[in-house]
């Protein structure tokens, strides 16, 4: 197995990508912040892509990288609320 030296974490917080299966009780009802900026001729985000950004389950915009060069995930919550505090407290789903 080839050894790790280094990891650079990217959290893109307020970034979502579809609600929760809980977003209707917060008043967010099919919510995806991602593809509302996405829709936007300003929006560029080449190196993300690259890592992976459209490849991410759930996303259905953009374009998909047939060989991203980063690992990519999308989170669900693990408590619930709404607050970015506890969004943050998230468990992984997928890679």
């Amino acid at each position: 197995m080839e050894k790790i030296n280094r990891v650079f974490l990217i959290v893109l917080d307020s970034v979502g990508i579809g609600g929760a299966s809980d977003a209707k009780a917060f008043g967010d009802d099919n919510p995806n912040t991602l593809k509302s900026i996405a829709a936007s001729k300003k929006f560029h985000t080449p190196n993300l892509a690259r890592l992976g950004l459209f490849n991410i389950d759930g996303i259905d915009f953009g374009r998909r990288e047939e060989n991203p060069c980063g690992s990519f995930a999308r989170v669900r919550e693990a408590s619930a609320g709404k607050d970015t505090t506890i969004g943050h407290w998230v468990r992984l789903v997928q890679c």
